[in-house]
């Protein structure tokens, strides 16, 4: 008679560990879903612009290739977070190696514009220079500023900004997030 009870204990023990085991969970899993216990992984270094800037019809270029471009509103005073920017985005592009004609530098210059900076772009041949009229500029950067160093899609959306810095070797480090991300970007896509 005691031998049936311990069985019966036995196989009561054995499906509550089941029912621990398997439900228990999932039943965490939901609650953790519902009530945000974790943080939602992001894995772009960049801020991730939302909405994206439909800038396809100042950039669009019907003659080349679509690229990925790296971006950048040159000023009316390039101070040394200027210069830092027109550096990171030259190494930058650099870096990505092979994949280097899949990537154009793109300075937007206006009429208020350094124009010391503007020479030193062509001179030293860091990438294209495309002069606009400084209020389309600010009308296409108006919700989240010029004020940075962006990444453009193939079909002209520019879809992450990353902030200036005014030390070289945080510029550097800034530098690397935004290579880190135009690597995953260029695997990613099989256009440009």
């Amino acid at each position: 008679m005691q031998e049936n009870s311990a069985k019966a204990k036995s196989k009561k023990f054995t499906i509550i560990a089941l029912i621990v085991v398997f439900i228990l969970p999932v039943i965490l899993a939901k609650f953790a879903l519902e009530n945000d216990w974790f943080n939602k992984g992001s894995t772009n270094r960049g801020i991730l612009l939302d909405p994206i800037i439909d800038a396809s019809s100042i950039l669009a270029n019907k003659s080349a290739e679509p690229h990925w471009k790296l971006l950048y509103t040159v000023p009316n005073t390039c101070d040394i977070a200027c210069e830092n920017a027109v550096f990171s985005i030259s190494q930058v592009r650099k870096a990505v190696g092979r994949e280097m004609d899949r990537v154009d530098a793109l300075f937007l210059v206006t009429e208020s514009s350094d124009a010391k900076a503007v020479d030193n772009l062509s001179v030293n041949n860091f990438g294209q220079v495309l002069n606009l009229d400084s209020k389309n500029v600010n009308k296409l950067f108006n919700a989240v500023g010029n004020n940075g160093i962006f990444i453009v899609d193939t079909l002209g959306n520019v879809v992450l900004k990353y902030e200036l810095t005014l030390e070289r070797e945080q510029a550097i480090m800034d530098s690397r997030d935004i290579l880190a991300d135009l690597k995953k970007l260029l695997k990613l896509s099989r256009i440009g």
